[in-house]
């Protein structure tokens, strides 16, 4: 009985985050359409991606956004670090997941939120704003897609699925073995970048992802989301993603396709 009880009141809990996190999200949204496609001033940081304004302003906005409601939360931004405690109640963004398509012009880039309880993920958001799609997922709540609830596929072949490949040309550089056994798996492969295929995974759209040179602010919205929707999200040794993973993840609907892609991949 009384683990019923907590277990309901964590969803609760949950659920009243991701509203938090749509409301959040809207918000963000405008000034991502406001500003693309329009002149950017660009830097690049000492990884050299790039960064712009606009990734600093949405940044800004959900730091104010989150304080305003849950002062004594740590947050996480791609852009300013750390305010606060990793292994407390923490929030971790990523206010352009794609900024090389945002100041290409290409609309998938996306916003990614996600809170941590004691370094554990429970909550994320994928936002995409040009595409006008929000998906959110977190323990006990499912997965949804503008409110609708989504599932990943039921695909447990790997030699049936349709897989995408991200960070291909990093992939050449530094595992080229694993890339050429990704290409030859599958029945329909495709190159991508960022959160987008994650969030088709989630959505039961496509089958499976392989992404590489991740950050958790990349990464532990995607996570949430895919498990919410019945998925599996790992590193390339089948750890649970958490705050120190490597940043090689592999996310598929099933786990026999999980198992599959993970015989693949050099770790």
């Amino acid at each position: 009985m009384n683990d019923t009880k907590n277990t309901a009141a964590t969803a609760n809990d949950v659920s009243l985050l991701l509203s938090d996190c749509e409301l959040w999200a809207k918000s963000a949204t405008e000034l991502a359409r406001k500003y693309f496609r329009q002149p950017q001033e660009i830097t690049f940081k000492s990884d050299e991606s790039p960064v712009t304004v606009i990734d600093r302003l949405i940044e800004s906005e959900l730091k104010q956004l989150i304080t305003d409601k849950y002062p004594d939360d740590a947050i996480f931004g791609e852009e300013s670090g750390l305010d606060g405690d990793l292994e407390g109640n923490l929030w971790v963004i990523d206010p352009i997941d794609g900024t090389r398509s945002f100041i290409s012009g290409n609309p998938l880039f996306g916003m990614l939120l996600s809170h941590l309880k004691a370094g554990v993920p429970v909550a994320g958001l994928i936002s995409m704003p040009i595409l006008g799609e929000i998906y959110t997922g977190g323990l006990g709540c499912g997965a949804r897609c503008n409110g609708d609830a989504i599932r990943v596929s039921t695909q447990t072949i790997l030699g049936d699925a349709v897989l995408y490949i991200n960070e291909g040309e990093k992939l050449l550089t530094q595992h080229p073995l694993t890339l050429n056994r990704l290409l030859q798996a599958g029945s329909t492969r495709r190159f991508g970048y960022d959160c987008y295929p994650h969030a088709l995974v989630a959505s039961g759209h496509i089958d499976a992802v392989i992404d590489f040179d991740l950050q958790p602010y990349d990464y532990l919205a995607l996570s949430s989301v895919i498990h919410a929707a019945g998925g599996i999200m790992t590193d390339w040794r089948g750890k649970a993603l958490d705050l120190h993973s490597d940043g090689a993840v592999v996310s598929a609907a099933t786990p026999e396709l999980h198992l599959a892609l993970l015989a693949l991949l050099d770790c």
